[in-house]
């Protein structure tokens, strides 16, 4: 029931309070990129913020890492008054070894330590007044432009990262393949998306469904997917106009053309309508995730053990019964930082090696 006001209270100035609020804090983004080394990560990711906020090594000092690495880099970027501090995660060495076996691993390592470290600061006695928030909230994932269908790798790792971070596929470096080859490449990608319920960003379910506009425009992003791409930093001159593309034989492959490819479409996504979405996907569906099993494994243990010193949440978590051999041997007050830790980095790397 809605009461009328029998007069100008003021409510309608709530949406200017909280907009110099936000513009005084900034905004928080963070971008992970995962695919093969070749494939135009960072041109991409310059390319969709125009500006250098991923560095790409010459091809002459590249080396190809053992195993794969996790590097991020953080800028802040203004525009128009409003900052956006953003963070980008590159993945070097990811597919590029003969055996590929559990290479998401390390990726999924990561995601879950940044749900850690907010955990830790969202439980901390003392908070800070604003948590720094690091979690990862968009995966690009590059997908090599076969033309024929996505690679086991490709299948087996976006499995198992859909369940723990907002995954947006690309076909990269899309030029390579002819107009038609794109669109049968595309299809036989959705089609396998479906086949392995592999449900990649934007998911349906997750929207509100109260908002049936906000519904009808993440069904033709997702009816879109994976988006064809092309990345450039270099500036051409087509007719009149200097143009962001790659320049071709037979002309210049315009990178914000919607008739040579889906980049305008991808950046309008992450950035124009859907950045707030991802964020919130992120808190409410991820993280509450990575939060529900954090926290169930504190409940094993047992009320009596709680006293003044913090007790660690060391356990074994594919055992139902708390382990009160540790718990009894939890250290003092002073030394329980690094049992602590050492704890938690068990559990985030055996969450990290399960399907949530």
């Amino acid at each position: 029931m809605t009461t009328p006001l029998e007069g100008y209270v003021g409510i309608d100035t709530l949406t200017e309070q909280i907009r110099k609020k936000a513009l005084r804090q900034g905004f928080e983004f963070n971008v992970m990129v995962v695919g093969s080394a070749g494939l135009g990560k960072s041109t991409l990711v310059n390319t969709i913020f125009k500006s250098k906020v991923s560095r790409r090594q010459p091809e002459e000092d590249y080396h190809t890492p053992s195993t794969v690495e996790i590097k991020t880099i953080s800028h802040v970027i203004e525009e128009k008054g409003i900052l956006l501090k953003l963070s980008v995660t590159d993945t070097p060495g990811f597919g590029d070894q003969v055996d590929n076996t559990n290479c998401w691993q390390p990726i999924m390592r990561h995601v879950n330590e940044q749900y850690e470290k907010y955990l830790n600061e969202e439980i901390s006695i003392k908070r800070r007044k604003r948590i720094p928030d690091t979690r990862v909230h968009c995966c690009i994932y590059f997908i090599p432009p076969s033309g024929h269908s996505l690679r086991l790798v490709d299948i087996e790792v976006m499995k198992r990262l859909v369940e723990i971070v907002n995954v947006i596929p690309v076909i990269a470096k899309s030029d390579s393949l002819t107009l038609e080859e794109r669109e049968r490449f595309k299809a036989t990608i959705q089609q396998q998306l479906i086949e392995h319920n592999i449900r990649v960003y934007p998911d349906l379910e997750n929207l509100d469904v109260d908002d049936e506009t906000e519904r009808q425009r993440n069904l033709k992003l997702k009816e879109r997917l994976p988006f064809a791409i092309v990345g450039s930093s270099t500036t051409h001159q087509v007719g009149s106009k200097a143009v962001l593309g790659r320049k071709a034989g037979w002309g210049v492959i315009e990178v914000e053309n919607d008739a040579h490819c889906e980049f305008n479409h991808l950046r309008n996504m992450i950035i124009r309508t859907n950045l707030q979405d991802l964020k919130e996907v992120t808190a409410q569906v991820h993280y509450e995730l990575y939060r529900h099993r954090r926290l169930e494994t504190l409940k094993k243990v047992p009320l009596d053990s709680v006293g003044s010193t913090p007790s660690s949440p060391s356990y074994d978590i594919t055992n139902s019964e708390p382990n009160h051999k540790k718990v009894a041997n939890t250290p003092k007050l002073g030394e329980t930082g690094k049992a602590i830790a050492a704890s938690q980095k068990e559990v985030v790397e055996a969450l990290s090696e399960s399907k949530i």
